[in-house]
């Protein structure tokens, strides 16, 4: 639905507006490098309203404006409007750092290295 702008089976959820205004990064920059914020968002990554979202390329699976989010307990779902994409990885290996397991990265890279234009 958020990728189809707000439209889930021909029907209209939320407005387009409202989906971007979901995904847009809504942190300043001082949230962003604060003591918690660096650990969090690494300089490339913003919060929008419920979720996060990417704003950049620094690695094959982050794609400005990728959104979702990473969850403690071993999840990853995200949603990627440039690419068409949604992926779901459910784990039951709980995150014990702020940087992204192999296992998320493995997942993550093979999403993105099976893109066939």
């Amino acid at each position: 639905m958020m990728l189809a702008g707000g439209i889930y089976e021909g029907r209209r959820l939320l407005s387009r507006p409202a989906v971007a205004l979901m995904t847009r990064d809504h942190l300043s920059a001082q949230q962003k490098s604060g003591p918690h914020g660096a650990m969090f968002f690494n300089g490339n990554r913003g919060w929008g309203l419920g979720i996060a979202v990417d704003l950049r390329r620094d690695e094959i699976e982050m794609s400005s404006g990728r959104f979702g989010w990473d969850g403690g307990y071993g999840t990853s779902a995200y949603a990627d409007p440039a690419e068409g994409l949604i992926g779901i990885l459910m784990t039951q290996r709980m995150m014990d750092s702020p940087t992204m397991p192999l296992h998320f990265r493995d997942f993550w890279t093979g999403a993105y290295t099976a893109i066939d234009d």
